[in-house]
């Protein structure tokens, strides 16, 4: 298994980056993190998941461990094979992740190409208990108020990608009535 590649990136492909380690070229397909992480560099460490199948061996690459955990506890899921699971774990941060299952928030996996209600239905169910976050009541006020907040700008008419977004720039610690205002204020990305 290769979980770890430390090299050059000497190539962006339609498939994913390329990787110069000890004159041998690694083709990985990587997050957005991980690519954001190599534009420059001269060298980059990228964690990595070797995906075995019958026809075809695929590196999948990412910025960090817990990148790479989700990834793997999303292949666990019935339906799930990595380029979803890529798909997923490159929409947003891991730890948003985490806690949209521990949440339930279908909705933030639904707004993900590829991932329908009935497969977002199951990430949550089957990874509930597999995440490792704290319960969903040490999540506290803030995490309801935050996905409050985000429904009620969907209803408005935005998308769930676009709600986030909106609200990304917004105080936190605010209720959800004031984020709400105060997403709206703010000007179209």
């Amino acid at each position: 298994m290769i979980s770890r590649l430390r090299g050059q990136p000497v190539g962006r492909t339609p498939e994913g980056l390329v990787l110069d380690v000890n004159g041998v070229g690694y083709l990985v397909a990587a997050t957005p993190t991980a690519v954001r992480a190599a534009e420059g560099a001269t060298e980059v460490v990228v964690e990595t998941y070797l995906h075995v199948r019958e026809d075809a061996l695929q590196l999948y690459g990412f910025a960090d461990a817990s990148e790479r955990q989700l990834f793997v506890h999303l292949l666990s899921v019935a339906g799930i094979g990595p380029k979803v699971a890529l798909a997923i774990v490159s929409g947003s941060p891991a730890a948003d992740l985490r806690r949209a299952i521990v949440l339930q928030d279908t909705a933030r996996f639904q707004a993900i190409p590829g991932v329908g209600k009935k497969t977002a239905e199951r990430i949550v169910l089957e990874l509930k208990e597999k995440v490792g976050v704290a319960s969903a009541d040490a999540l506290a006020i803030g995490e309801d108020a935050a996905l409050d907040a985000r429904h009620a700008l969907v209803e408005l008419g935005y998308s769930v990608l676009e709600a986030e977004q909106a609200l990304a720039s917004v105080d936190p610690e605010l209720p959800a009535e004031e984020r709400v205002r105060l997403a709206l204020r703010r000007p179209a990305a």
